[in-house]
């Protein structure tokens, strides 16, 4: 039997203590962002997006705009936001581009591709229950949400000029590779070999090659599923 949000809420419950967190509001988050180096069009999406309004209604008020991940129920999260902020600089987001997000969770990263592109977006979101309230976080966002397996991609609506995926991966799916345009980029966070947690990779396809960057290690993400 699948826990309530609720109770998956308070099993996390001592990741929120007091004792280890002197907790931010938006400004401090936004001032702590600008100080690790991310660029001004991301932070004034960052600015815009209301993080209050992607996260279950009974969460702490006082922790929602803390740089930690955040339960969503249903065993997932909403990432840290520097993890976000970093993959969508990896990303190089530029108006009227058309970008896929897998593993779309509440929608917020969506609502934050959307401010920065000023075009539609599309999300993929396995678990049916997310999907569905994410579809009411993003009123007023021109957003489409596919509650199906990510692994696939969207084919119907590729090619993509960038995606995002936002969970962490044994590998990136060749299918979604070969849904990205020529000059496309995706971003993955991909589980490490040799240690715990997952590396950021940046990948662009130049014709039929891809171009792996360097990995970005000691990031944290729930994993990639493909079913």
């Amino acid at each position: 039997m699948t826990a309530t949000l609720e109770q998956q809420f308070s099993s996390h419950k001592n990741l929120y203590s007091p004792v280890l967190y002197n907790f931010m509001d938006k400004q401090e988050l936004l001032i702590s962002l600008r100080k690790s180096g991310i660029p001004r069009k991301i932070l004034e999406a960052f600015a815009k997006v209301r993080r209050e309004d992607f996260v279950p209604s009974y969460t702490p008020v006082k922790i929602i705009y803390e740089d930690i991940a955040l339960s969503i129920g249903y065993n997932q999260t909403i990432s840290q936001p520097y993890t976000i902020a970093r993959m969508l600089n990896l990303l190089d987001l530029k108006k009227g581009q058309k970008v896929l997000e897998v593993g779309s969770g509440c929608g917020y990263v969506l609502a934050l591709i959307s401010e920065i592109t000023e075009e539609r977006v599309y999300g993929i979101e396995r678990i049916k229950e997310l999907a569905e309230k994410s579809r009411e976080n993003l009123k007023g966002y021109d957003v489409e949400i596919y509650n199906k397996n990510g692994a696939e991609g969207l084919k119907e609506k590729s090619p993509f000029e960038r995606i995002l995926i936002s969970a962490g991966c044994k590998e990136v799916p060749k299918t979604l590779l070969n849904q990205l345009t020529d000059r496309g980029i995706l971003v993955a966070p991909v589980e490490n070999t040799d240690e715990e947690g997952c590396s950021l990779v940046k990948i662009q396809r130049k014709e039929n090659k891809f171009i792996k960057s360097k990995p970005i290690p000691h990031f944290a993400f729930v994993k990639f599923v493909e079913e």
